[in-house]
């Protein structure tokens, strides 16, 4: 997966830890390895037969213990290990040289998710790694020396399998892809020799249909070399192929299609053996591709309910810490899903899988809530409307009362109506006075019903008397007949109707290949100053925001012209470029009347 902080989202080494202890083993040739690597302690508890273990992005400095305890996921898969840099044969958590691996790094909190009845699974490679050549088989040309590596992590914190996340690159480096899997079955041969329990996952990327013939080659590669493949683990969302997705449908799909390629390699293996081999990564939310890609709250429950039916090894996700509603329409953020869901919604359905269990039953009645535009920039005294959308997800409809709270001093924040049926929507408004202090402020807005409550976060910024800044959007509602000074696709044109006022409107027509962009460079403004782009839209997936000295966006799909409201605060040049587009083939977008404010 990759971590943009992220799925991995690169440092110097100092190879000294590792050296130290098994610098007679680099040396050593793949005969002798096994003789001479220091046999460790007891072998560790294995990994139940079928796990959730939901990806900890150990990059940002979170701890995962507490994270484990909190979302309920008992056992978590680190990510990730790395070199530090290219061509070296030392790994340390994120390839950083100040958090090795050693017992002072995690050791402390991995004893304590241990306590707690689960593990983890450290996991080697990721985008970042995979792309950049710090991944340890890319990276170090000795075999030995990778297989050190893993042996290394393993006896540092007693693990007994190990994730090994490829993709990009390492795909197509077929040196490394051979050297991966000698380095498997040496490890295996040194685990058997010593009495240790040691697995291996594969996790790669795949079409809805089962891997694409790189992946495929890399387990074909594993045969040749006699290395034991005990899970391949498929991620199932960034598929990138222009479509609309269901995703819970093509998890399904994805991993129907690995296990009968699984067959192929593996003829002697029962139709229930295969199934055990395989594990699925979601991403809840809307993945890294767009909102034609996104993993509902409603997708979990089937997916559970298929993969306990099937026996499949694993259930895991792309990341923990994505695991909230934090930040609603949002894609591929390290830190939140993009939906409106519940703190650890994915966690607490997935986590009944480590038992082996069936699916829990949901709740009677349950509900969701969303404000849209999830933010707005408020001169003092000035007033923002946006809506509150409540659905139901589980079962009938309930009544919801609605509050809001968190406005600043000076400004309120009232719902109308209060009290709405799950479906139904309530108009947020929030007003500034004179006195309210500039600032940024979260307003939450709550639902309370039987089942529950859930919550939606409305960002308010409030700013000056008059905003300020000089800058403007030219021709903002394409009255001149032209796209002029916009530059845009070819594709693109004005348009008498649909308008939303005056006489013309652009409309936005994306491609296969192309979302239809337009953009207009936006000059004058005051540097270092919060201002709010507004602009009208209609259509699927519609897309405004600014870039460049300030970067920030929203978008809709709305039947009918809806106002985008984009606060964002310029760099010290005050100078953005504004921007509206579609999506891949998901048909015209309408824009009219781009203002700045």
């Amino acid at each position: 997966m990759k971590r943009t902080g992220r799925h991995l989202r690169v440092l110097a080494t100092a190879a000294a830890t590792l050296a130290a202890s098994t610098g007679a083993l680099l040396a050593s040739s793949a005969a002798g390895h096994a003789a001479t690597a220091a046999p460790a302690a007891s072998t560790g508890t294995p990994i139940p037969a079928h796990v959730f273990a939901p990806y900890f992005e150990a990059y940002n400095g979170d701890d995962p213990a507490a994270l484990s305890q909190a979302s309920g996921a008992k056992y978590l898969t680190m990510a990730f290990i790395q070199t530090a840099s290219k061509g070296s044969c030392t790994v340390d958590w994120d390839g950083d040289t100040s958090t090795p691996i050693s017992s002072s790094t995690y050791g402390s909190a991995i004893s304590t998710i241990r306590a707690g009845g689960g593990d983890v699974i450290p996991s080697f490679g990721g985008y970042a790694a995979d792309n950049g050549g710090t991944e340890i088989a890319d990276s170090c040309t000795n075999v030995s020396s990778i297989a050190a590596a893993y042996e290394n992590v393993i006896t540092t914190y007693n693990v007994t399998r190990l994730d090994l996340d490829t993709e990009d690159n390492s795909l197509t480096n077929t040196a490394g892809i051979d050297r991966r899997n000698k380095a498997i079955k040496m490890v295996e041969d040194w685990a058997a020799a010593n009495g240790r329990t040691v697995q291996f996952t594969y996790t790669l990327p795949t079409t809805t249909s089962g891997l694409a013939g790189s992946g495929l080659k890399v387990l074909q590669n594993a045969v040749t070399n006699n290395a034991r493949v005990d899970v391949v683990n498929i991620m199932t969302f960034d598929y990138y192929d222009g479509a609309t997705h269901q995703m819970a449908n093509d998890t399904k799909t994805a991993a129907t299609g690995l296990e009968k390629q699984l067959a192929t390699l593996y003829p002697t293996k029962t139709a229930a053996q295969l199934w055990g081999m395989v594990g699925v990564t979601e991403m809840p939310g809307i993945d890294d591709y767009g909102a034609a890609e996104t993993f509902q709250t409603a997708d979990a429950a089937p997916v559970l309910s298929w993969a306990n039916a099937q026996g499949i090894a694993e259930i895991s996700f792309w990341a923990l810490q994505r695991d909230n509603g934090g930040c609603v329409g949002t894609g591929g953020s390290d830190s939140c899903s993009g939906i409106a869901q519940g703190m650890w919604y994915f966690s607490n359905t997935f986590e009944p899988f480590t038992s082996g269990g069936t699916t829990p039953p949901p709740p009677t009645n349950d509900f969701s809530v969303g404000v849209s535009p999830t933010s707005a920039s408020l001169a003092q005294g000035g007033t923002a409307k946006a809506t509150v959308s409540t659905a139901v997800t589980n079962g009938s409809a309930q009544s919801i009362s609605l509050t809001a709270s968190g406005a600043p001093s000076g400004a309120t924040a009232s719902l109308s109506p209060t009290s709405v049926t799950a479906g139904g929507t309530s108009t947020l408004t929030v007003a500034t006075a004179a006195t309210t202090p500039p600032g940024t402020y979260q307003i939450t807005v709550n639902g309370s019903a039987a089942s529950g409550s859930h919550s939606a976060t409305f960002t308010l910024t409030v700013t000056g008397q008059g905003g300020g800044g000089g800058g403007a959007v030219v021709n903002g509602g394409f009255e001149t007949g032209s796209l002029s000074p916009w530059t845009c696709q070819s594709t693109d044109s004005v348009v008498a109707s649909p308008v939303h006022a005056g006489s013309h409107a652009a409309k936005i027509s994306p491609t296969a290949g192309a979302t239809g962009e337009c953009d207009q460079a936006v000059t004058g403004l005051t540097p270092n100053h919060a201002y709010t782009l507004t602009a009208y839209v209609q259509g699927n997936y519609a897309f405004v925001g600014v870039s460049g000295g300030a970067s920030a966006s929203a978008w809709t799909s709305a039947a009918g012209y809806t106002k985008l409201s984009v606060p964002f605060t310029t760099d010290a040049t005050g100078n953005v470029t504004v921007f509206v587009h579609g999506w891949y083939s998901q048909g015209d977008v309408y824009a009219d009347d781009f203002a700045i404010s």
